[in-house]
């Protein structure tokens, strides 16, 4: 399940932002910004979650604490969304809100709007970057995590530092080399004096 934004209905000059949240308002949240028309991302995942007498499926944000914003930082938008109800502030450093690149918030929807089973993954920052090659997350790249016999896809969100992995098949996935992986950057040449 996502709240989300209609695809394509925004402003070329906006960019995905991050959005703290105080604990468990991201919903509060969004219901605020989303009235007010400023377009938004705030993936959901489906938990089962156990009490002592019963198991009841519930929805809760996929990155708890953190919502995504599509505004122009330095317009009315973003006083906005800082107004909001259960708003804490922006993702940034000292100069201001930092974007977080579109490719990144696209490959998540994707996986949503193509019905992929996603879950809330731990910050990864190093590992085998791969790209899938066929079935429904074709041309979405991520970091490939191996747990027991599975392989999953992760795909990570750097500003927020979190991740979201979904299972894909080792087969449907081919290593993203680098360009000096590649020795595109490498020098080979010798001078002799």
């Amino acid at each position: 399940m996502v709240m989300d934004y209609e695809a394509g209905k925004f402003d070329p000059d906006t960019r995905w932002y991050a959005v703290s949240t105080r604990s468990r308002q991201e919903r509060v949240a969004s219901a605020t910004l989303d009235a007010l028309g400023i377009p938004l991302f705030l993936p959901l995942e489906s938990q089962v979650r156990q009490w002592s007498d019963r198991k009841q499926v519930v929805t809760v944000p996929l990155f708890p604490g953190y919502l995504f914003v599509r505004t122009d930082p330095w317009s009315k938008a973003k006083l906005d969304v800082l107004r909001a109800p259960g708003v804490v502030g922006f993702i940034g450093n000292h100069t201001g809100p930092l974007p977080i690149p579109d490719c990144q918030i696209e490959y998540i929807r994707t996986a949503f709007t193509r019905g992929v089973r996603c879950s809330s993954h731990a910050f990864l920052k190093e590992g085998d970057r791969v790209r899938v090659v066929r079935g429904a997350l074709t041309g979405i790249e991520g970091t490939l995590l191996r747990t027991g016999s599975k392989a999953q896809l992760v795909i990570t969100i750097e500003m927020i530092q979190r991740s979201v992995a979904m299972t894909v098949s080792e087969q449907d996935v081919e290593p993203i080399l680098s360009d000096s992986a590649r020795g595109l950057d490498v020098d080979r040449s010798v001078a002799v004096a």
